[in-house]
């Protein structure tokens, strides 16, 4: 009951942000959960083998996702915040050129595959989980729900995503299906949830028939957004390029341990994303009305993220050996290593994430890219140069390495982000006492 009350003394801002932070964990943990314990029992089912060429389409198709949403998430959350009583107008601009970009996605994927001379099954399978591509568009309402710190309506379309596409891989699993069957239920999977975001907003805002596009405001999101897609795009190749890699130069079962350790790697990832995405929009806020506070607030903003992320590495890396053994079973014991060392990528993710969302707020986008391209060629070039000494150990390696000098210490090229590197380091070495002082952060 004293917990009840002092949450209903808190002030309002302080209040949104622990009940986004609620539901956003809610949603995370019971998503996490059921993905994790259907993916065991997928992965068990089909083998390192099939398990790795699954990964392979999803991960192809993951590299073309960034021209699909052309870097507009970050600019529709800014500018759903900065004038929420214009989001018709944004909302209908934005997908409109999602769409569109979408298209010119789908377009590239095929080329790819036609240039690539890829096998009949493995062209119908991407040409077919591509698809997805477009339903991802609605993605853009879970961006309004963010800009206004109200995570509760997504998260609970996430959770019933989460249940049903559960169930339907229980009873593939129960009727021995085949692999096609699978990549099919996790293409429905991603038109689910984006159903759900879509019912949510029809019964909490209104019908998205409300939406306008505005011809004359196209130009300014372009604008706004191309650096974030050359940016983006360079995030997307290195953190997918490692898995399509591996499965053409050594082989799919590799592909499994390697996704299969990522598997974890993408559980404490949230932490430090959701901490981003929560904050982000309340320091927007209080940049426009009090820049000394905005200054005091983006350090321990930092500094929070940082931290949470070296202690969630440290525990993974700690038990990773259980944690792949009474999972997945003994037959994927070649990820263990891979994830004691891909444990450590949440923390440049981390440094990446906070500062990505410094320099959205401060309009100083347009240098961004040239970090995530340097890391790019960086996590390519290595790749191509330890896979075949080091196998699977080497690209995890190069994923640390990537994460670390994108997130980081590319900084140093940029003059620009000096200060930002600065808050980082200081963040590296010193962030930890914010962790004592958390409170000062919801304030």
């Amino acid at each position: 009951m004293n917990l009840i009350n002092k949450i209903k003394n808190l002030k309002d801002d302080r209040k949104k942000i622990i009940s986004n932070l609620f539901w956003a964990m809610l949603g995370k943990v019971v998503n996490m959960t059921g993905t994790l314990f259907v993916g065991i029992l997928v992965a068990r089912y089909l083998g390192p083998e099939q398990y790795g060429l699954m990964n392979y389409f999803i991960s192809y198709v993951a590299l073309f996702s960034i021209i699909s949403s052309f870097g507009l998430d970050f600019i529709e959350i800014r500018e759903l915040a900065k004038f929420p009583e214009k989001k018709e107008l944004i909302l209908g601009t934005c997908l409109r050129l999602r769409f569109i970009f979408t298209s010119i996605a789908y377009f590239l994927v095929v080329l790819t595959l036609i240039l690539h001379k890829a096998d009949r099954y493995t062209s119908i399978m991407i040409m077919a989980y591509s698809l997805t591509l477009y339903a991802e568009n609605f993605n853009l309402i879970r961006n309004y729900f963010t800009s206004i710190v109200k995570n509760e309506y997504v998260v609970k379309s996430e959770i019933s995503r989460t249940i049903i596409g559960a169930i339907i891989k229980i009873c593939l699993l129960i009727c021995k299906a085949p692999l096609t069957y699978f990549i099919i239920a996790a293409m429905l999977d991603t038109f689910l949830v984006s159903s759900g975001y879509y019912i949510a907003y029809k019964k909490i805002v209104g019908n998205i028939s409300n939406w306008r596009y505005e011809k004359k405001i196209v130009g300014f999101y372009i604008k706004e957004a191309f650096p974030l897609v050359l940016s983006g795009a360079a995030v997307v190749i290195y953190q997918k390029i490692d898995q399509v890699m591996i499965g053409n130069m050594i082989n799919n079962a590799s592909v499994g341990y390697f996704s299969t350790a990522g598997k974890f790697v993408d559980i404490i990832l949230f932490i430090p994303m959701i901490l981003t995405n929560t904050i982000s929009p309340l320091l927007i806020k209080l940049q426009v009305k009090n820049k000394t506070a905005y200054e005091k607030k983006k350090r321990q903003f930092v500094n929070l993220v940082v931290w949470s992320s070296i202690i969630l590495s440290c525990i993974v890396a700690a038990f990773a050996y259980p944690l792949i053994l009474f999972t997945f079973g003994k037959e994927y014991a070649p990820a263990i290593p891979v994830l004691q060392i891909m444990a450590f990528k949440t923390v440049g993710m981390a440094l990446s994430s906070s500062s990505g969302q410094i320099i959205i707020m401060e309009g100083t986008q347009k240098w961004a890219f040239i970090r995530n391209i340097i890391g790019c060629f960086i996590c390519i070039i290595l790749n191509y140069l330890l896979i075949p000494y080091y196998g699977i150990i080497g690209s995890a390696w190069v994923t640390i390495i990537t994460v670390a000098f994108t997130g980081c210490f590319a900084n140093i090229f940029i003059p620009p982000y000096y200060p930002i590197m600065k808050i980082q380091l200081n963040a590296l070495i010193k962030g930890w006492k914010d962790l004592i002082y958390i409170k000062q952060i919801l304030k």
